[in-house]
């Protein structure tokens, strides 16, 4: 099937999946978008969402139905569900879609480790692994915008290029550059180590990247994630891709590793983390898939994470207004690694 003819459901119209339905509209046979936000949605429908692209501002309507729809409330199969809904609402939204048999295949393109949930949620044969390499925002109902370029790496969960995949690749070009990858799971897991290191960190201590990695406790705090992440993903038998050209395990050996993380992410050091974005709109933070779920992976394989359970320890608190956010959040990082 050509790409002009495939039938796409974005399940999530925010950030992320907002920016790919508004660049999917017109290059696809058909563009959906489901989103549990009804003032979102309402303004997705008139006067359209506009999305911020390139300094620049595009209005696009989308066509929205309820996550609760069946099939036949949909008019028609969908060849790709691009499953972008935050993952507390994965379930809600996944659930009846896949019993009425909606989509032929779902790609996971959340933060964290959410391709396993969604697997057992539509069926791991119908499971494609994705990894979204740039940035987006949220400005408010029917307002989204992209902050930074990239593309997509994209692979079946088995490592196999299928004729899916290849659709797939053809369909996300319109957005940017896609890789084809024979190790996605790989590529999932160097991201969530850039997510529960510094996004983590941003969350916690309300700082920007460069602002986290300036601070010699904080870069020390970032040290002791990134080793227990890649300790974690070393006992689950995942082979790491390169973040940002560097080899992650080698990017934090020896007595320089905080110098050299700094230096690593110095071209984004003006971020601020996603996950301090949601604290601040009073949204739930996904750290139970980024900094939970390596803790919980590596409670599993009695490997030690205790400064991914302390951080999302205390994320949860910030998030629950038990407590703020601030630079003491890396002490006591750093006591816990050391207890």
């Amino acid at each position: 099937m050509a790409g002009g003819e495939t039938a796409v459901l974005v399940v999530g119209g925010g950030a992320i999946g907002g920016v790919i339905a508004a660049l999917l509209e017109g290059t696809v046979g058909r563009v959906v978008v489901l989103d549990p936000a009804a003032e979102h949605v309402a303004r997705m429908r008139d006067p359209g969402l506009r999305v911020g692209l390139d300094g620049g501002e595009r209005v696009v309507r989308v066509v929205r139905l309820d996550a609760r729809a069946r099939a036949q409330e949909l008019d028609e199969d969908f060849d790709l569900a691009l499953v972008t809904v935050k993952a507390a609402h994965l379930e809600a939204a996944l659930t009846p879609l896949a019993a009425a048999g909606v989509a032929r295949a779902y790609v996971s393109l959340g933060n964290g480790l959410v391709h396993d949930r969604i697997g057992a949620l539509v069926g791991e044969d119908r499971l494609i692994v994705g990894v979204v390499e740039w940035g987006a925002t949220n400005l408010g109902p029917g307002r989204v915008a992209r902050t930074s370029p990239g593309g997509f790496v994209v692979g079946e969960p088995d490592g196999r290029v299928r004729d899916r995949t290849r659709l797939l690749a053809g369909v996300l070009a319109a957005v940017g550059p896609v890789k084809m990858s024979e190790n996605a799971v790989g590529t999932v897991w160097s991201k969530l180590l850039v997510n529960s290191t510094m996004s983590a960190l941003g969350a916690a201590s309300g700082l920007l990247t460069g602002e986290v990695l300036a601070d010699a406790d904080g870069r020390r705090a970032a040290v002791g994630l990134w080793r227990e992440g890649c300790a974690v993903a070393a006992a689950s038998g995942v082979r790491l891709e390169p973040v940002w050209g560097e080899d992650p395990v080698a990017l934090v050996a020896g007595d320089d590793a905080g110098a050299r993380l700094q230096r690593t992410f110095a071209p984004v050091a003006g971020t601020k983390a996603s996950m301090l974005q949601d604290l601040e709109r009073g949204a739930r933070p996904e750290v139970a898939v980024i900094n939970g779920a390596v803790a919980a992976r590596a409670g599993e394989l009695g490997v030690p994470a205790p400064l991914n359970a302390r951080v999302a320890e205390i994320i949860e608190a910030i998030a629950r207004g038990e407590r703020a956010g601030g630079r003491d959040v890396f002490v006591t990082i750093a006591r816990r690694r050391e207890t």
